[in-house]
């Protein structure tokens, strides 16, 4: 496949010694994968490679940015990425297995292939929440987001009714079947514990 030729090193051609090469990670990386998370992208890969007879060892580094699905108004978003570790590629017969951090390629073969390493990687670095910086979301949508959760919170205070402080449970809005059955969760809990 082309793509993968892309994003490979050609191993066996190389001396003994230190090696420096670099790739450049666009949305064709992403699509090949059919990735839901990101979008597009623009990535610099650095990779450092110190080669032997019997391995090696690849520092990696990436840095760019990726587009996602913002989590807070559901718009496109840009996030950045930075991405700093290390492969291990051992020439053995034991080939075509990788573990993510360890990579085991057959004497025979000429390239490294480090594509799936650079999208799981690129992957890997995102952060768990993905959102515009503050104020960057779509104003309408975030005012249709507002309006909705006061709707709800409105239909949720008219269903607990109308409180007068006695039945704190009520002005929670925890129905006393529920506050029941808490009570009943931290008894047992408490026996366990003694």
């Amino acid at each position: 496949m082309e793509l993968e030729q892309k994003y490979s090193i050609a191993y066996k051609a190389l001396r003994n010694g230190l090696h420096e090469v670099d790739f450049d990670v666009d949305g064709a990386l992403f699509k090949a994968y059919e990735s839901k998370e990101i979008k597009d992208g623009r990535c610099k890969v650095h990779v450092a490679m110190r080669k032997s007879d019997s391995q090696a060892v690849l520092e990696v580094g990436i840095d760019g940015d990726v587009v996602c699905e913002c989590d807070r108004c559901l718009e496109d978003c840009t996030i950045p990425v930075h991405f700093d570790g290390e492969l291990v590629v051992h020439i053995s017969e034991q080939a075509d297995e990788y573990d993510g951090e360890n990579m085991w390629v057959s004497p025979e073969e000429e390239d490294i292939g480090l594509m799936q390493y650079i999208y799981e990687s690129i992957v890997l670095s995102l952060p768990y929440r993905r959102v515009h910086p503050d104020g960057g979301c779509n104003p309408d949508m975030m005012a249709r987001f507002t309006a909705a959760d006061d709707t709800e919170a409105e239909e949720a205070s008219a269903a607990d009714g109308p409180t007068d402080g006695a039945d704190t449970s009520k002005s929670r809005g925890m129905s006393a079947e529920n506050l029941s059955k808490l009570e009943e969760l931290k008894a047992r809990m408490q026996e366990r514990k003694s």
